[in-house]
């Protein structure tokens, strides 16, 4: 049996983008050449693969079943017939698929986009937003890097810590709490607050920090993403905690305050992921690398600051 390695390439194209047009338009070759290329899969496999449903295509069961094995083996493939060759970063074609915090792409998405389309313009990336359960697509093949922070236990999914950062309480300007030199613990149980929760949790670890000085805190709400929360904040006096490095970004846009958590908390780290397979990918490499400066190349050390450093200014307990 001759295999041709071009059908493999022409059937990733066609199960990543679901549609001809989108398949000839990811390779560079004409709608009618990935028609043909398709008809030519569909006789190799005995199967349709993908199927008009109105006026959409839709993959087959199989088209399916086998799109992560597809995926892998076109990876393999790439390796083995260029095992040596430098990245030509002017002449690279690929998609990326990312699934970052929506804060994380506020904070390093716009420099991360940057950098890519200024070193390798044929470089497209695709941001998807975090799902509400736990999703094996780094296994599967279908999310090149995750940003969170969590650090993966799976033996196969490889983490680098890219930093770390200190929670900060997040108001409106002219919150009554500004007015106060520190924010107390018992001022801060007793506020009303919105956290930020994917699966719409109401509470965090903050309130088991919280529970261990005899305190409860008061959550009037909980919404999937900080940018919610952040209007949320903007129009009301309740109270958002979060890492200080995601509240720069924002904090003009919603005219928001930061003002020192009156308690110790570990801080909360940040982590990229990504399956094993892409471990010595060149250009998984060096996405990973421009994503490192992207999410930690910021200056969070504000909230380092002690009281002494801030003397003299008008608040001490706002946080530039």
């Amino acid at each position: 049996m001759q295999l041709d390695l071009n059908l493999l390439t022409a059937l990733d194209a066609l199960l990543e983008e679901g549609s001809v047009a989108g398949a000839a338009a990811r390779l560079h070759v004409t709608a009618p050449a990935m028609s043909r290329s398709l008809g030519r899969i569909r006789r190799t496999t005995g199967d349709q693969i993908l199927v008009r449903t109105g006026r959409v295509m839709t993959p087959t069961p199989y088209a399916v079943s086998v799109r992560e094995h597809v995926h892998e083996l076109l990876l393999q493939a790439q390796t083995v017939l260029a095992p040596s060759r430098e990245l030509d970063l002017a002449s690279l074609e690929r998609t990326f698929t990312l699934r970052w915090h929506d804060s994380l792409v506020t904070l390093g998405g716009s420099a991360l986009l940057s950098s890519v389309r200024r070193q390798a313009p044929g470089v497209r990336l695709r941001f998807l937003a975090e799902s509400s359960l736990d999703t094996p697509e780094l296994r599967r093949a279908q999310i090149d890097l995750e940003a969170n922070a969590d650090r993966s236990a799976t033996p196969d999914i490889r983490s680098a810590h890219v930093t770390s950062s200190r929670y900060v309480i997040v108001v409106r300007q002219g919150h009554p709490l500004t007015r106060d030199q520190a924010v107390t613990a018992t001022q801060y149980a007793a506020a009303e607050h919105i956290t930020v929760s994917r699966r719409g949790h109401l509470g965090n670890t903050f309130d088991d920090a919280f529970a261990q000085l005899g305190l409860t805190r008061q959550v009037v709400a909980a919404v999937p993403t900080e940018a919610a929360a952040f209007a949320f904040a903007r129009d009301s006096d309740v109270l958002l905690t979060v890492p200080d490095i995601t509240v720069h970004p924002a904090a003009t846009a919603f005219g928001l305050t930061a003002l020192r958590l009156p308690i110790e908390l570990p801080p909360a780290p940040l982590y990229l992921s990504w399956h094993q397979r892409y471990d010595g990918d060149p250009a998984h490499m060096w996405l990973r690398d421009l994503a490192r400066i992207a999410l930690g190349g910021r200056d969070s050390g504000c909230v380092a600051r002690t009281d002494r450093d801030a003397a003299g200014e008008s608040e001490a307990n706002e946080l530039p």
